[in-house]
């Protein structure tokens, strides 16, 4: 789409968008007179505002593409505390929603938008790009902070420390940094200093997730595949070049370059010879990519596939320990309820997952419920808590978007183990009038849902045995909420999955059909669960992890369009929104 024709241009213009929370975010928008197709999105580097880049859009000078740069939550005139966000996760969702509003708003196509990001807006931007698989054009990255460099011996352990201590209450540190390790441009730095809406202090917690949600992304950066362009700093006195190189390294991008400037400073961008610079930017921007190839055949080939052979091949030295591990969860691991029945209905179990859900800690001597608490508090099982909120929160969206269309919601799970996640969204919505058909391949599940729906004076639910991966039955179903939770997951082929998609679509009502799906895009301990955890089967529970770009492809490819999508804390598990495309 283009955009529309405007007085204002190309002088920048105020805007304010306001956030799923709440809180309104401030951005500037430089959009030429003429109508253009290309965007580009400036992303600030940690304690700045979107007005310290009023100059890089001038020299830079694009003339046929908009230009647009927000301040971050707790920045320059966005609401928030100064330097402060409930958690980095919190910020990427912010990039998300931004994103989106800017081609709401402004009449972009996502696939016409670059992005250029700063430091600590460059890891929020690739964090972004990694965990909700955008379909931008290209990615420029200004030293990121994969690594900030704290200088202070055990400065990150001591961080955490302080964190436990405030028991949630905000803590922040001062930055160390001083306009003359940004710059050898005096006057530059002398703007700096003189910058009264620059935000001397940032938030323990924000410095905190950032640091492990980079060392996540740098190990994890085969997953994007969006043309990328990395620009760092000889001298740099902030972040690590080195951890650059790592993850320059290990990007999947086909298309990338990554440049070092002999001698310059962390802030690229306001350098003495910061044209060297823009001329990268320019002739990057300028450049035309090739398509993205869907993901279809990443069953077959590449970089999860890779992973997957890895897993399924004999362990290395590091078997011995995952022996151990399974002699332990074999023995005093039983006296834990949780552990002794993933041990007999399988760790990948409905009757498993519902345990989690309940997350009561039980167990034998004593003993054994401390071990199912920890085992209960494990970071998987605190995602799969996570992804059910996730789940009831897009389900209640969903719902009220069909009862706002005037139509009688009828949702459909067609592997729903014991349904739990349904069924609590539906007893917190009794304003909407739903029925629900809920199908799994497994009886004892279903029993257990008919006894849970019917403990909760639930009467609009019907169970039902079926095939997920048989697309005629599937598609013989009607419904226009269809749900996939936790099953795609379990399956490495996406021929199948591909199938079930195919048959979810035949099932919903053409335009007004909405589905929710499920991704595990990345997980820590997927080595572990291989070698240690055995599945319903009986087997080991290896899975192959599908990207979010994987998912969504073979989404897009079944014929839907996506929404939009929520994700954990961690990054490990993901909920999606899509609805029927109409072609």
């Amino acid at each position: 789409m283009k955009l529309q024709e405007t007085p204002t241009a190309p002088a920048a213009a105020s805007h304010t968008m306001r956030l799923g929370d709440g809180t309104h975010i401030f951005y500037r928008a430089w959009v030429p007179a003429r109508p253009v197709r290309r965007a580009l999105v400036l992303f600030h580097r940690g304690h700045e505002h979107s007005g310290r880049l009023a100059d890089v859009v001038e020299a830079l000078g694009l003339q046929d593409t908009a230009v647009f740069a927000w301040d971050a939550r707790g920045h320059g005139r966005s609401d928030g505390e100064r330097g402060h966000a409930p958690g980095f996760a919190r910020l990427v969702r912010d990039v998300d929603e931004f994103m989106r509003h800017l081609c709401a708003a402004h009449g972009l196509a996502m696939e016409d938008i670059s992005v250029l990001a700063h430091s600590v807006g460059a890891v929020a931007v690739t964090s972004w790009v990694h965990d909700y698989a955008p379909r931008i054009r290209s990615l420029v990255l200004v030293t990121p902070a994969f690594k900030v460099r704290l200088y202070v011996p055990f400065a990150i352990p001591g961080l955490r420390v302080v964190r436990r201590f405030k028991r949630g209450k905000p803590a922040f540190v001062t930055s160390y940094v001083k306009a003359r390790m940004l710059t050898h441009d005096e006057e530059q730095a002398r703007l700096y200093d003189a910058d009264e809406h620059i935000t001397r202090s940032i938030s323990v917690d924000v410095l905190l997730d950032m640091h492990d949600t980079a060392r996540r992304i740098v190990a994890d950066a085969g997953a994007i595949r969006v043309p990328t362009l990395l620009l760092s700093g000889g001298s740099d006195w902030v972040v690590s070049t080195r951890v650059q190189r790592q993850f320059f390294k290990k990007l999947g991008s086909a298309e990338k370059r990554m440049r070092l400037f002999d001698g310059m400073y962390h802030d690229l961008l306001h350098e003495k010879e910061r044209e060297l610079v823009f001329e990268e930017v320019r002739a990057f921007l300028a450049r035309d990519f090739e398509p993205r190839t869907p993901l279809l055949d990443a069953d077959r080939v590449g970089y999860t596939f890779a992973e997957y052979e890895r897993l399924l091949a004999p362990p290395s030295l590091r078997g011995i320990g995952y022996r151990a591990q399974r002699l332990a969860m074999r023995t005093g691991g039983r006296l834990s309820r949780g552990i002794r029945l993933g041990l007999k209905t399988g760790f990948d179990s409905g009757r498993t997952l519902d345990y989690v859900y309940e997350n009561r800690a039980r167990g034998a001597l004593g003993i054994g419920a401390l071990i199912d608490r920890a085992y209960l508090s494990s970071i998987g099982w605190r995602g799969i808590r996570q992804r059910k909120v996730n789940l009831e929160r897009m389900l209640a969206r969903a719902m009220r978007a069909v009862a706002g269309e005037d139509h009688e919601v009828r949702l459909l799970d067609i592997a729903t183990g014991a349904g739990r996640y349904v069924l609590d969204a539906l007893a917190a919505m009794p304003e909407i009038h739903a029925t629900a058909v809920l199908r799994d391949h497994t009886p004892a599940n279903l029993e257990a849902g008919r006894a849970l729906a019917q403990r909760m004076g639930l009467d609009n639910v019907r169970f039902k045995e079926g095939d997920a991966f048989d697309p005629v039955s599937v598609a013989a179903e009607s419904a226009n909420i269809g749900i996939v939770s936790g099953l795609y997951e379990l399956f490495p082929d996406n021929t199948a999955v591909l199938a079930s998609l195919r048959g979810m679509a035949g099932a919903l009502d053409g335009e007004h059909g909405y589905l929710i799906y499920t991704g595990q895009p990345w997980h820590p301990q997927l080595e572990m669960i291989s070698r240690v955890l055995p599945n319903r089967e009986g087997e080991r529970w290896t899975m192959r992890r599908r990207t979010q770009e994987e998912m969504d492809d073979l989404v897009r490819a079944a014929g839907f369009e996506k929404l939009d999508m929520l994700i954990d804390d961690d990054g490990i598990f993901t909920v999606s929104l899509a609805r029927v495309r109409s072609e």
